[in-house]
C-alpha cells in the first residue's frame, strides 16, 4: 500500500494519532499471549475457558498402545475383503472353501453384525466374537485363531 494511503497521513498532527493521552500506546501492556491466566486475566479464563488449568486422571508411565491395537471388522464386510469374484468362483464348489486370512490384511477381530451368504468359508483371525462365530458355523464354515 503506498504510503498516502496509510491511516496515519490523516493523523498528522493531533499529537496521539488515536490512542489516547492517558492509556498511551505502548507495546505488551497485558503480557504476550496467555500470560496471567491464573492472575491479571482469571475472570476471562474462567468465563471463556473452564477446566483450562489443573489435572484430571491418573498418569500412565511408559504406555505401550501395541498390546491394544485391535482393528475390527464386521462380518457383512467380510466378503469384501477378499473380493465379489473369488466369492462368485468358489459358490458351487462343494469339496473347497475360500481361506479368509483377516490378520494378513489388517484386522485382528472378526464382529458378527450382519450376514453371511449360504457359502462356506475358513476365516483365519486372532479374535472372533461369539455370535460371528456362531454364524460363520451356521453356513458351514470355520474359525481358525491365529497368533
Amino acid at each position: 500500500m503506498p504510503t498516502r494511503l496509510h491511516k496515519n497521513r490523516k493523523k498528522r498532527g493531533h499529537v496521539s494519532a488515536g490512542h489516547g493521552r492517558i492509556g498511551k500506546h505502548r507495546k505488551h501492556q497485558s503480557g504476550r499471549g496467555n500470560a496471567g491466566g491464573q492472575h491479571h486475566h482469571r475472570i476471562l479464563m474462567d468465563k471463556y475457558h473452564p477446566g483450562y488449568f489443573g489435572k484430571v486422571g491418573m498418569r500412565y508411565f511408559h504406555k505401550t498402545t501395541n498390546k491394544d491395537f485391535c482393528p475390527t471388522l464386521n462380518l457383512d464386510k467380510l466378503w469384501s475383503v477378499v473380493g465379489e469374484e473369488t466369492r462368485l468362483q468358489y459358490k458351487d464348489k462343494t469339496d473347497v472353501a475360500p481361506v479368509i486370512d483377516l490378520t494378513q490384511k489388517g484386522y485382528f477381530k472378526l464382529l458378527g453384525r450382519g450376514s453371511l451368504p449360504k457359502q462356506p468359508v475358513i476365516v483365519k483371525a486372532r479374535f472372533f466374537s461369539k455370535c460371528a462365530e456362531r454364524k460363520i458355523k451356521s453356513v458351514g464354515g470355520a474359525c481358525v485363531l491365529t497368533a
